[in-house]
């Protein structure tokens, strides 16, 4: 299990040492870590300090854990470990057995083995076992490498558990870290890893074989896996087209605000890089171009090359307008190649998806948009593609395509401008219906009024230039508390354009809460209006957008006594839902492979088969990307948030009635933002708006309802569900029972 799987969320983890100088010593693909620069001894105490994220204010803060590093004490790290993809990968059956059959193929006599990022330390009990049953003159012996100190306190656990902690010798440090003499006595003969990310290198594949290579593996070493192969496919698909070419799709928009305007299309736009997607989740809105191609190859039993290019000829099978080039991955995990491992959508067959499971999270397929509106292709067409990759990311160019210039109109430089935005935020952008609502929403709220100052207070240009372009005359003052300078850069790229003046429309730098009239221009505001939208909280939970409240709260003091809030309030809605494949990634783990992983569940953030009273956290994702999903109820509200007043703890509590027979596994939440004080114009963000994540709040058990009745013979038709909402923590409590 490789330590990157942390995810870029809301918690960042720093550990000092007591009397040892600290130094900066970041995971080279893993900016969330940080470690010291020297270790101390397993009975001392080392100081943990948590970098807690407020979603209510965007702010954070250290907070001081004392932990014994060996100690049984309850774990604290929970909310970190949650939210991370390991209770998923650990509950991957197929993974977890080709990994087992594999090490038992190559590990046939004790030998020296090493595993680079051990997370629970499975892939290590494996080899021990392994070793163990082989016959051999020599002592074999497992080290575990592991960087991330919560991983390595539940390592520890999992392996006196199992009775292994004499079998493996466990090294919290990264492996080019390890030291000759007082961490491994000599290269290690074998070395099984797993460090794969749905891209396959994101997690620092090439930099850690190299170095494995280099220092501490001995020449043709054994591995698991042996090597992987990269597949793609040439694609055409609406939908991904939408994800990244806001410039063609704002051309059918009504409105006449332009994002991005002619001449000036790389100015809004996504990262070049592949995107993890499950793509089985739109199998019937891809047209397939090609067959399944292959791209690269790595071998984990030798050294790999930093960087490679090489010039694809793909015939096409049809014809039509390539918009991505959907990858996936292969492993051969023995060398003998009768062990494998693929990450290939459903639609793939044989050979190019031997050994793929059943849904998962943690892995996925990858999605690499070709530029603009594509190519268009015919039958039987030659298309050639230049592939490359360096130690973390691959590339893909169709050379049938011109690059296009960097360089805007006016002689500007892009990238003084560009704003890099997420691909479901270029798809809202680019939605007819969302930006018709929001025109329409903000024309009723001039409308006999002649605001004075008109603040947005979120990260959305789009209201920016929306009300400079609708009321001339209005100060509009902007606060962009994620996008900053990038915001007021862009701003002045795109005035002209869009006929506004960048003198009605200030960018303000200053804390929410430090705001005087004087930062309003002896102005006060009359029109506080937000999407709500927040830069880099994509992957937050739902009611984490309530930031809007706390803010229209701190900014009370430069709103008029009339001032005019949009939205003006927000419906908490929920369904009951059947989620068979995300209860199934989700749920508490007992015995993997041979090995009792039980004593992870609470650290994992085990969402399924909970003791009594015991409850999961709730999680944010796209539901309609989590496998099989059938809604059992119908939708209903939970509470409302009134954004009109201050904010103030609130709750709610509603009875709703099963609709459909079925497995209830667990609730959707989501927040429907009204913009209008008519309650006329609603943007939702439910599980049919592909754009935003909902919160998931998983059932300790799932639950038979409707006419099915459970295994007891209990037929449940009806559920009552409760929330409290706490805006000093931003966090929602969610209870349920069905009747």
């Amino acid at each position: 299990m490789a330590t990157s799987l942390v995810p870029r969320s809301l918690f960042r983890i720093l550990y000092l040492f007591p009397t040892s100088p600290f130094t900066f010593n970041a995971q080279s693909f893993n900016p969330l870590k940080f470690s010291a620069t020297r270790a101390m001894s397993s009975a001392s105490t080392q100081r943990l300090f948590q970098l807690k994220f407020d979603p209510l204010t965007g702010n954070s803060e250290w907070v001081v854990i004392e932990e014994e590093v060996d100690g049984v004490s309850e774990n604290t790290q929970k909310p970190i470990l949650a939210t991370t993809s390991y209770l998923d990968m650990l509950n991957d059956a197929t993974r977890n057995r080709a990994f087992r059959e594999a090490i038992d193929k190559t590990i046939l006599k004790p030998c020296r083995v090493l595993d680079i990022g051990a997370g629970t330390g499975l892939l290590s009990m494996m080899a021990a076992r392994a070793m163990d049953s082989a016959v051999g003159d020599s002592k074999g012996m497992v080290t575990a490498c592991e960087s991330y100190l919560p991983m390595v306190k539940l390592m520890k656990k999992v392996l006196r558990l199992n009775g292994m902690e004499r079998k493996v010798k466990v090294i919290n440090k990264r492996s080019d870290e390890l030291q000759f003499d007082s961490d491994i006595i000599s290269r290690a003969d074998a070395l099984v890893s797993e460090i794969l990310d749905s891209e396959l290198l994101g997690e620092g594949l090439i930099p850690t074989l190299q170095h494995a290579h280099d220092k501490l593996l001995v020449e043709n070493p054994l591995t698991v896996p042996y090597k992987a192969t990269i597949y793609g496919q040439l694609v055409e698909s609406t939908y991904l087209w939408k994800l990244h070419d806001l410039y063609n799709n704002e051309a059918k928009a009504c409105d006449a605000i332009h994002l991005v305007p002619e001449g000036m299309d790389p100015i809004i736009c996504v990262k070049p890089q592949q995107y993890p997607l499950h793509c089985d989740a739109i199998a019937k809105e891809v047209k397939l171009l090609s067959e399944p191609f292959r791209v690269f190859e790595f071998d984990f039993w030798k050294r790999p090359e930093s960087r490679a290019e090489k010039e694809l000829h793909i015939k096409a099978t049809d014809g039509g307008r390539v918009h991505a080039v959907v990858s996936w991955w292969m492993l051969q995990l023995d060398r003998e190649g009768t062990v494998f491992y693929s990450t290939a959508p459903k639609w793939i067959s044989p050979p190019f998806n031997i050994g793929a499971g059943d849904w998962c999270d943690h892995w996925k397929q990858c999605v690499w948009f070709i530029p603009d509106n594509g190519v268009s292709i015919s039958k039987d067409e030659q298309v050639h593609i230049c592939a490359s990759h360096d130690e973390t990311t691959f590339s893909y160019h169709l050379k049938a395509q011109i690059p296009r210039g960097e360089v805007l109109q006016h002689g500007d430089n892009a990238e003084n401008f560009k704003l890099i935005l997420p691909p479901e935020r270029i798809a809202v952008y680019g939605d007819r219906e969302w930006r018709l609502a929001m025109l329409t929403a903000i024309t009723n709220a001039l409308q006999g009024r002649s605001p004075s100052a008109c603040m947005i207070a979120d990260d959305s240009v789009f209201l920016t230039l929306m009300v400079a372009c609708l009321s001339k005359q209005t100060l509009v003052l902007s606060l962009f508390p994620g996008i900053r300078d990038k915001g007021a850069k862009y701003l002045q790229a795109v005035s002209y354009a869009n006929g506004i003046s960048m003198d009605s429309i200030k960018v303000i730098e200053k804390r929410k809460s430090c705001l005087t009239v004087h930062d309003t221009f002896e102005k006060k505001v009359d029109l506080l209006i937000s999407e709500p939208f927040y830069y880099g909280n994509d992957n937050a939970l739902p009611w984490h957008n309530l930031r809007f409240w706390k803010e229209r709260t701190m900014l009370d003091s430069v709103l008029s006594d009339d001032a005019l809030i949009m939205p003006s309030k927000g419906i908490l809605r929920a369904c009951f839902m059947s989620l068979p494949d995300l209860w199934s990634s989700r749920r508490g783990l007992g015995t993997i492979e041979g090995f009792d992983h039980s004593v992870t569940n609470d650290t994992l953030g085990a969402c399924g088969e909970l003791p009594e009273g015991q409850e999961g956290p709730c999680l944010a994702f796209y539901i309609w990307q989590c496998g099989e999903y059938e809604e059992l109820s119908e939708i209903f509200t939970v509470m409302e948030f009134d954004f009109s007043k201050p904010i103030s703890p609130c709750s709610g509590k509603s009875q709703v009635k099963v609709s459909k027979a079925g497995i209830c596994h667990g609730i959707a939440l989501w927040i429907d933002w009204v913009m209008d004080s008519k309650n006329s114009i609603v943007i939702s963000t439910g599980p049919d708006k592909r754009y935003w994540k909902q919160g998931v709040k998983l059932l300790a058990n799932p639950v038979a309802v409707g006419a099915r009745g459970s295994a007891d013979g209990v037929e449940c038709c009806s559920a009552v569900i409760e929330a409290s909402f706490d805006p000093s923590t931003g966090e929602l409590d969610v209870q349920h029972s069905f009747l």
